[in-house]
Formats: C-alpha cells, sequence, structure tokens
C-alpha cells in the first residue's frame, strides 16, 4: 500500500545479512524476498551484485519472480576515484542487476573522504554526480544513502550538506540520511535533520539508523514526525555491531500510534509469522522480548496483572496482539495467583473440574516445584501433567522402576579413527501391572535411556514411535555449586502434528534429563491433539 506521506524500504538483504552470525543462501535470499512482498513493503534492498557471486545469482535468480508490491534495489558504492562509471566493475555489476532502482552509498563526511577514501572534496563530489547522473539516464530510481552524514554534519556541516545538494542536483530521487555508527542522539538527529530541510526543501529525505547507542527506532520515528518519507531498516533489527532500526516495529509503530496506512490490516496481521520466518531462514533465535511480535509481548506474570487483563485486556496491552498477529499469554510461576492459574487452563484448552481448594494446592505445588528450580514458563505441557497429576482416578500410562547407564570410552587403535565413547541405558518399566527390561546402546546417555525407554513403550503404545525430540536444552541454575549444581532440562518433541515442551530439575542431569523425557512422552499418550 503505497502512500505519499512514508515510505518502507527493507534492508534485510544486504545491511542485515552483515549481522555477526547470519548467511543467507541465495534460496534464503529469494523465499525473505517473497515473504517482504507479502508483507506490503515498497522497496526491498536486495545486496550489493559486485561484492559476491551468491548476490549475483540472486539478482539473476529474482528476474524471474513477480512481486506483487515490492521494487527491488541494487545497492553498491559511487564510483571509485579517478575513473569512470563505464570502466567501473562495481558500477556494471549493479548496472546487469537490472533492477528497477539503485541504491548508491556515498561520503558525506569530509573526515570519510579524507582518511578513508583518500582522496580530496572535490573529486568525492564529482564521483557523487558522476554515478547519480549515470544511473538515471538508464532510467533508474536512485536513492542516494548519505553515509556518516551526521557525524560528518557535526564536524564540517558545510560540506556534508554539499553532498546532498549535490546528489539532488543529480537528479537522486531520495537522500538518505545515514547515522553509520549509530551513535547519534534524537535532538542531535533533529537539528541536523532541520538544517537539511532548511537548505533543500524541495527533496525527499530518508532515514537509515544504526542501534549502537539503543535508539534506532525512536530516532527513525523522531524523523518520520520531523517530516522524513522514507525509512529504512531490518526484520529484527538484523544488522552489523548492535543491528539497524527493525523495520518491523517502525511498520507497526507508524500503522497502530501514527494512523499511517503504510500496510493493509491483513498484512499487519502477519508481523509476527514474518519475523519468526525470518529469524528461522537466518538461523537466528528468535527474541521473546521484540516488541510486537516476541513470544513475550504480551505474556503475563504477575498476579495483579491477570486480574487486570481478565477484567479488560486493555489494561496491561498497549495494542491487541492479534492486530500484530500474536497472542496474550498467562506464565505460572512463584509471583502467580489463582486468577493466572484459571486462565492458563482456559488458555490451554483444559476444562477441569477444579474445586477452589484443588486451585490454591494446585498454585502451592507450582510455587513449591519453581523453589526446587522447576520453570514451566517455557514447559507448558509439563505444567498441564502437573495438573492431570492432581485430578482424581488420574493413573500415569507407564512407571518408570529403575534404570542403569553404563558409559565407556573404547580405545582405538587404528590411528586414523579417533576414540569412541559408548553409551549404553537397561531400563525397567512397568505398564498396567507388567514389567518390560530392555536395554539399547545410544549416542550419549540421554539417547540411549530415551531409546531403551522407547523400545519398551512402544509395543503397549505404538503411537510413541511417531513422536521425536527435536530439541534438548541444559541450564546450569547455581553456577558457584560448579560440577555439583543443580541443572534444568527442557526437551520438545513433535508427533508430527503437535510440538509441546517438558522440563526436569535434578542435581544429576541424566536423572533431569530422564524426567524431562518422561513427561515428554507421558504427555503423548494422555494430552488430547
Amino acid at each position: 500500500m503505497p502512500t505519499d506521506r512514508v515510505q518502507l524500504y527493507d534492508t534485510t538483504l544486504r545491511d542485515g545479512s552483515q549481522m555477526e552470525g547470519i548467511s543467507l543462501s541465495v534460496e534464503d535470499k529469494v523465499r525473505i524476498t517473497r515473504k517482504l512482498d507479502e508483507l506490503g513493503l515498497e522497496w526491498i534492498e536486495g545486496g550489493f551484485p559486485g561484492s559476491n557471486p551468491k548476490d549475483a545469482e540472486y539478482f539473476r535468480r529474482l528476474r524471474e519472480i513477480k512481486l506483487k508490491n515490492a521494487k527491488v534495489s541494487a545497492f553498491g558504492g559511487t564510483r571509485k576515484p579517478n575513473i569512470t562509471c563505464e570502466t567501473d566493475a562495481n558500477i556494471q555489476s549493479m548496472v546487469a542487476a537490472e533492477t528497477p532502482g539503485i541504491t548508491l552509498v556515498g561520503k558525506a563526511s569530509m573526515f570519510q573522504v579524507r582518511e578513508i577514501l583518500e582522496t580530496s572534496g572535490e573529486e568525492n563530489l564529482a564521483m557523487i554526480t558522476d554515478t547519480v547522473k549515470y544511473f538515471k539516464g538508464l532510467g533508474k530510481t536512485v536513492f542516494f544513502d548519505a553515509e556518516h552524514f551526521f557525524d560528518g554534519f557535526a564536524d564540517d556541516p558545510d560540506y556534508s550538506l554539499q553532498c546532498l545538494a549535490t546528489a539532488a542536483r543529480a537528479g537522486a530521487d531520495a537522500l538518505v540520511l545515514c547515522d553509520t555508527n549509530g551513535g547519534m542522539t534524537t535532538f542531535g538527529m533533529l537539528r541536523a535533520i532541520a538544517a537539511v530541510q532548511h537548505r533543500m526543501n524541495d527533496v525527499r529525505l530518508g532515514i537509515h539508523c544504526h542501534n549502537d547507542a539503543g535508539l534506532a527506532v525512536a530516532n527513525s520515528m523522531a524523523a518520520v514526525e520531523a517530516g522524513v518519507w522514507q525509512v529504512q531498516g531490518c526484520v529484527n533489527g538484523y544488522g552489523e555491531r548492535c543491528g539497524n532500526a527493525d523495520i518491523l516495529t517502525i511498520l507497526a509503530n507508524l500503522k497502530l500510534k501514527m494512523g499511517l496506512e503504510v500496510v493493509e490490516d491483513e498484512q499487519l496481521a502477519r508481523l509476527a509469522e514474518v519475523s519468526h520466518y525470518v529469524s528461522e531462514l537466518a538461523n537466528m533465535l528468535p527474541n521473546a522480548q521484540a516488541p510486537y511480535v516476541g513470544q513475550s509481548a504480551f505474556a503475563h506474570k504477575a498476579g495483579y496483572h491477570v486480574a487486570g487483563i481478565m477484567k479488560n485486556e486493555s489494561a496491561y496491552q498497549h495494542v491487541d496482539p492479534v492486530r500484530v498477529g500474536n497472542t496474550s499469554r498467562v506464565l505460572v510461576s512463584e509471583l502467580s495467583g489463582q486468577r493466572n492459574l484459571l486462565m492458563k487452563l482456559q488458555e490451554r484448552g483444559i476444562d477441569f473440574p477444579l474445586t477452589q481448594e484443588e486451585i490454591k494446592k494446585l498454585l502451592d505445588t507450582v510455587k513449591e516445584k519453581e523453589s526446587q528450580g522447576y520453570q514451566y514458563e517455557g514447559a507448558e505441557a509439563s505444567f498441564e501433567l502437573l495438573v492431570r497429576r492432581t485430578l482424581p482416578g488420574y493413573r500415569a500410562p507407564f512407571e518408570l522402576e529403575d534404570f542403569v547407564i553404563v558409559e565407556r570410552r573404547r580405545q582405538s587403535h587404528d590411528v586414523q579413527q579417533l576414540n569412541e565413547m559408548l553409551a549404553e541405558a537397561m531400563v525397567k518399566v512397568r505398564v498396567d501391572g507388567e514389567l518390560k527390561h530392555t536395554a539399547s546402546e545410544g549416542n550419549g546417555p540421554v539417547n540411549a535411556l530415551d531409546t531403551a525407554a522407547r523400545k519398551a513403550l512402544v509395543e503397549f503404545y505404538p503411537a510413541l514411535a511417531e513422536v521425536k525430540l527435536v530439541d534438548y536444552k541444559v541450564r546450569i541454575l547455581d553456577s558457584q555449586a560448579a560440577t555439583g549444581a543443580k541443572t534444568r532440562v527442557l526437551i520438545e518433541s513433535t508427533d508430527g502434528t503437535r510440538y509441546w515442551t517438558t522440563v526436569g530439575c535434578s542435581t544429576d542431569i541424566i536423572e533431569a534429563s530422564w524426567l524431562a523425557l518422561a513427561d515428554a512422552l507421558e504427555y503423548a499418550l494422555t494430552a488430547e491433539g
């Protein structure tokens, strides 16, 4: 939904991919491009075709893709000093990308020109002029990213403003003011923007903020309020060092807080989906505390908060989470009240006939368990089992009688092979009074224990053959106890349709693992799909 008031420009595929730990394949970049197009963004910066073969291949693939909402821009620098655009290999790689847009980064700081480019201020201005004119002559939309503009303005305002005026005279469609080092305060940024607007009041401006001072989103929003037209950012705030401004947070703020129709309501409702989709492809853990889209963005833990949202959800939520594709969550912990438990049961779809006394007893059990190191915020399957076990007549589908684990290190006499660790588990499990004794080897003690228990149980419960463990996390709870520390184990499981997480806690990591594993198997057998 293009709007003349403000334009959203995403640079996840270029600036975001420069974040430590991120490496996107060509296919990843294509899939993210499609997802951002579905979200309704107007411009997507595809990458720097002259920097590596992967980006060049991405632009070749892009020619076969029809986008509904977005246009793609190729990124690159102005021509190098003392050569022409026609002979500059990086310039020609942008031409070969065949994109409707070109984003040119040029120095807007005399310090950078002198110390980094090692050329004269006059030659830098000529580089800006020649490159912008060259691409406008090819019919491209040209965005000029004024690199280090704000730092340059603080040192030598006249030269930084001259760089912008030069790009504007050459035909740039927008001048993007870059806080490249990410250290600008909001007051300093607005002062510089005002100076630009006074000098060039008929040119569209953009803003590109990094988050090194923790102000990227705030500065971007303040720039829009000051009249800046284009806002650049990255999904989930990815980017070099401390990251870029989070384009998803900005998008939601523009629409929900400022009333700017930058995307349709249906597109806004996919915000959390886009965040998680990109984090999955980038192989990055989602930030649970991310505004609007994080798992904890609408999570409520304090008892009096839950009491408030039971009466009116807006009591402790600044927006309806459904509008951004998220949901409210109630957490159960030692800080919980009885209302937390009631809402949690409702949230989980558990319709158990618990009396007031049973609710109180259950709450006391939760608090006691958490004092022992358990935590149910991320292990809701274990919480549901805790509730089920309080019900009269509940019978566990199996009981562990005993297990023994043997590990040994087998020395290899072959110099070409490493010494090998072997683990074997022997398990006694009782089902309906029948005792099964099984043994199994595994890739480590926990895997051996899992395999042996499953071998015993699958004879009675064939459905367990479909249950897989997909994640295993260990948390040390009291590190000062060193190797005697209590550990908490979280196990995520799936049967191909559902996913659930269980928890175990003990000073013995094997026992903690078994407790989480046993809950995972019991939940698979008792919980409704």
